[in-house]
């Protein structure tokens, strides 16, 4: 199996780390957005919506969008689910943190760590400011009656949600108002075979 991502990308690393959670052997191919790499005529067959990551199996086979692909690597495995009700509440969790947590939390961190633009786009950066506390408050509520986000166990529900929050100081929220959040990373940053995200 072919990762092609960016080790600063949050989406990209939850492929990463479930890679490693399974012992599934794996090439990375790093692609930086920041220097076109995503936008080739090459990569663009791959996936004409020229983003990171996908994953592309020996048999020729692509897939894209992150939590897709933790559906698709989790299945069969102790970080899905065989129970019907708990699969689909571990998507609700992964559509949450992909329409109401990542487009803020990640957003302002990539615009003040990796552009460098919080001047520029100080703006954007108030207006998704409270958006990503309202996701935050609604996952620290969440965790002040459960160890974790699906079936009181570690899931792909919770390498979704890991991903960009315990980065999300580095788009200036901050994280000690939230000491559910903080135990709950803990939790997550001990799971046996667990690796850190690189940058």
């Amino acid at each position: 199996m072919k990762i092609y991502g960016m080790k600063a990308s949050g989406n990209c690393y939850k492929i990463q780390l479930l890679s490693h959670l399974l012992n599934l052997p794996y090439e990375w191919i790093e692609t930086d957005g920041r220097k076109g790499e995503t936008k080739t005529p090459a990569f663009l067959e791959k996936n004409p919506n020229g983003k990171v990551p996908i994953i592309e199996l020996k048999n020729g086979e692509i897939l894209k969008e992150s939590n897709a692909i933790l559906f698709y690597l989790a299945e069969g495995s102790e970080y899905s689910s065989k129970d019907l009700w708990e699969k689909a509440k571990i998507l609700e969790w992964m559509f949450f943190e992909q329409y109401s947590h990542e487009p803020y939390i990640a957003t302002n961190r990539w615009i003040i760590k990796y552009l460098g633009k919080k001047e520029e786009q100080k703006q954007k950066i108030a207006e998704n400011h409270p958006k990503g506390v309202h996701a935050l408050q609604i996952m620290e509520s969440h965790l002040k009656t459960n160890d974790w986000f699906v079936g009181n166990r570690f899931t792909i529900a919770d390498i979704a949600l890991f991903a960009y929050t315990h980065k999300a100081e580095e788009g200036e929220y901050d994280l000690k108002n939230f000491p559910r959040i903080l135990e709950w990373i803990q939790r997550v940053s001990s799971v046996k075979g667990f690796v850190p995200q690189e940058s």
